[in-house]
């Protein structure tokens, strides 16, 4: 799937979605404090990936974080900027980032390496170690599978990953995994899990 098509995708439900989820009312209170735990104490610039409506960029923000949010819907990065507007927010695509090599101190990519191919999330990785910093700090969230295999999403065709092979992804792509974490499913919550990540310094 192209990135124009899960731009469209989520174009043609932004506000819908924005309602359902644009609140950190709806994030696990556990997950915020991991966020919060890795990214929080970083110095120099840190990017939400595939932001969406934008609320964990404005946590972050709060929490003291030099942070951008990035995401290719027009739509909800307009919604960003109303509702966070001390946070600086761009559309972008996390497979092409404007920013130089080295740059930032960490990414948060929350959910937003789901809609990728398997071939395309090492694309994505490849990106994100470019721009990241010796020793920055990585943050990824995803839906959690016994096999890497697609699904039909609310919006549009998503993948579940099996921690490990996430693990061996992130790692191939040169970073030091340093956590996991799982979390069953929760009503109509698919199962979760998050990894955390460095890249080694200098």
């Amino acid at each position: 799937m192209s990135c124009q098509d899960v731009q469209q995708a989520y174009s043609s439900l932004a506000q819908r979605y924005i309602d359902l989820l644009g609140s950190v009312e709806d994030v696990h209170p556990d997950d915020l404090q991991l966020i919060e735990d890795h990214l929080g104490p970083l110095t120099g610039e840190v990017l939400d990936l595939g932001c969406g409506p934008g609320h964990l960029t404005g946590f972050l923000n709060t929490a003291g974080c030099e942070v951008t949010g990035i995401d290719l819907v027009p739509e909800f990065i307009a919604h960003a900027r109303r509702a966070h507007p001390g946070t600086r927010f761009e559309v972008g695509s996390l497979t092409d980032l404007d920013h130089p090599d080295g740059s930032v101190s960490g990414v948060l990519a929350w959910y937003s390496l789901i809609h990728l191919d398997p071939a395309r999330v090492d694309v994505a990785l490849a990106e994100i170690r470019r721009v990241m910093a010796p020793g920055g700090a990585l943050v990824v969230g995803f839906f959690e599978g016994p096999v890497c295999e697609p699904f039909e999403h609310a919006v549009t065709t998503a993948y579940r990953w099996p921690v490990q092979e996430l693990a061996r992804r992130l790692t191939s792509a040169g970073f030091v995994v340093v956590g996991r974490s799982q979390r069953p499913q929760e009503d109509e919550r698919r199962p979760h899990a998050v990894i955390t990540a460095r890249l080694p310094g200098v």
